[in-house]
C-alpha cells in the first residue's frame, strides 16, 4: 500500500493555477480536486481566495464558457444548460448572464436543425411511436417542451 502524496500549500496553489488555466473551472470542481489531494479545509479556503483573487477562477467566466460550449457543440436546450449549472452550485445571476448569451434566432436555428436531423435518422414507421422518439430526444436534451411538441407536431404528421 502506498502513502497518500500530501502537499504543502504553495504546492497544492501552483497545481489549482495550472488546473484553472487549462480549462474553466467552477468553485465545486476546485474544492473536489483540493479534497481529493487531501487538503484540510483552512488551506482549501486560502488556495480559493488566492485563485479568485489572480483570477483564475471566476464562476461567471465558467458559466458563460460552459453555456457557449454545451449549446453549440453538444446542441443543448436552455433547461438543460441550467440544470446542469445548478448541479455546479452556480448562482442564478450568473446562469441567466450566461444564458442571455444566447441569440434567440440562433437558437432556434439549431432547434430546428438538431430536430430535422433526429427526425430523418428515426427509422420507425408508426407516426406516433415516431413522433413520442423525437419529443423523447428532444426534451432530453434539455429543449423548451412548447417548442419540441410544436415542432414534432409540424415535422411528423
Amino acid at each position: 500500500m502506498q502513502p497518500k502524496k500530501t502537499y504543502t500549500l504553495q504546492e497544492a496553489t501552483k497545481k489549482l493555477e495550472h488546473y484553472c488555466a487549462y480549462q474553466e473551472r467552477c468553485h465545486q470542481e476546485v474544492r473536489q480536486k483540493l479534497e481529493g489531494m487531501y487538503m484540510i479545509p483552512e488551506a482549501i479556503d486560502v488556495i480559493i481566495v488566492h485563485l479568485l483573487k489572480h483570477n483564475f477562477l471566476n464562476e461567471e467566466r465558467f458559466a458563460k464558457t460552459f453555456v457557449s460550449g454545451k449549446f453549440r457543440i453538444k446542441r443543448w436546450g436552455r433547461r438543460r444548460l441550467t440544470l446542469e449549472l445548478k448541479k455546479k452550485d452556480i448562482s442564478k445571476v450568473n446562469i441567466n448572464q450566461a444564458l442571455n448569451t444566447i441569440e434567440n434566432g440562433e437558437y432556434i436555428e439549431i432547434f430546428n436543425s438538431l430536430a430535422e436531423k433526429k427526425v430523418n435518422s428515426i427509422k420507425e414507421t408508426n407516426i406516433y411511436k415516431k413522433r413520442k422518439k423525437l419529443i423523447d430526444y428532444l426534451l432530453y436534451r434539455g429543449w423548451e417542451s412548447h417548442l419540441v411538441y410544436e415542432k414534432a407536431n409540424e415535422i411528423i404528421k
